[in-house]
């Protein structure tokens, strides 16, 4: 049972129905992010420095989370409180993905001195939404804070997010021997370290092996997330469907939300059809064969769960 809601109010709004969007790293919740941040009455974050402090407490070490429990929302509810503000100054430190998803230039450039200084009006805003990255791992917090919130979470290929994974400095660099914290927290939803011996072979494991344990722990989070929430709590879209059926996609989200949804720009969609990041499919092209195999190997019963059809090396 989900505790009493509490009344947040952002730019004299109160809150209702926030909406927040899930999924592995490269998953594509930013191309749906964009489409929800476009929409008129919305308005959407994307990884404010205030609430990456806490998410990434949550999902490093799952056990801050349980240990406060209500606590734990009510850290989460000020951060958001901080995080979904609209002033200059705090438009001021949204990462540029957030800045580029409004149509806003980055702000240490030129153009940034003669361009709106916030992305939204407050007065037109009456749903709040968040995108930031790995919000998944704080799913449960999320529902503790929000009783009322309305997920999206993406699914796509893994094959094709370990190889936007491989060409991501950010996403590695959880990797580093004095980053991940396997000696402290395991199982480790957050790497994907969830038995014995993927735990005994990550020192040595290849980059691919460690990037396809990460899907594969995000997808089996997914999986528990879905069937202990409500279904007008939670609505999952796939990542391929989103990109050549944007329409459709579209229409059923905006369906689940009881919100108009701007669709999926042509222009985005031209960008992701060239085989480069975030493209369907580009695993054909831009995994070695060893890569694909390891690939296979550590994720191929999700992969086939999901409907993914393996390839003949796995």
């Amino acid at each position: 049972m989900r505790p009493t809601p509490h009344i947040l109010v952002i730019n004299g709004t109160k809150v209702r129905r926030p909406v927040f969007i899930l999924g592995a790293p490269h998953s594509g919740t930013e191309l749906l992010a964009r489409a929800v941040k476009r929409s008129p009455g919305f308005h959407l974050t994307h990884g404010r420095p205030e609430l990456l402090r806490v998410t990434y407490a949550f999902a490093r070490r799952p056990a801050i989370a349980g240990e406060r429990g209500r606590g734990a929302a009510r850290v989460l509810r000020d951060a958001y409180a901080a995080t979904w503000q609209i002033t200059p100054q705090g438009c001021a430190q949204c990462p540029p993905e957030c800045r580029a998803a409004a149509g806003l230039p980055p702000a240490d450039s030129p153009a940034a001195r003669t361009a709106p200084q916030t992305c939204e009006r407050p007065r037109g805003v009456y749903r709040y939404a968040d995108a930031a990255p790995d919000l998944l791992y704080s799913a449960d917090v999320l529902l503790d804070a929000f009783p009322d919130a309305q997920l999206l979470q993406v699914i796509r290929d893994g094959r094709d997010v370990v190889a936007d994974m491989l060409n991501d400095e950010r996403c590695l660099a959880w990797f580093k021997p004095g980053v991940a914290n396997l000696d402290e927290v395991f199982p480790n939803p957050f790497l994907g370290v969830e038995e014995v011996v993927d735990r005994d072979r990550w020192p040595k494991a290849a980059p691919a092996v460690k990037c396809a344990l990460r899907w594969r722990g995000s997808v089996r989070l997914s999986a528990r997330l879905r069937a202990q929430t409500p279904e007008d709590q939670l609505y999952t879209v796939r990542y391929e469907d989103l990109v050549t059926r944007p329409k459709e996609v579209t229409e059923r989200v905006s369906a689940y939300l009881g919100a108009q949804i701007a669709p999926v720009s042509r222009a985005e969609l031209v960008r992701v059809a060239d085989r480069g990041p975030g493209a369907v499919g580009a695993w054909r092209d831009r995994l070695t064969p060893r890569q694909l195999v390891q690939v296979e190997r550590v994720a191929g019963r999700e992969l086939r769960r999901l409907g993914y059809t393996l390839s003949v090396a796995g």
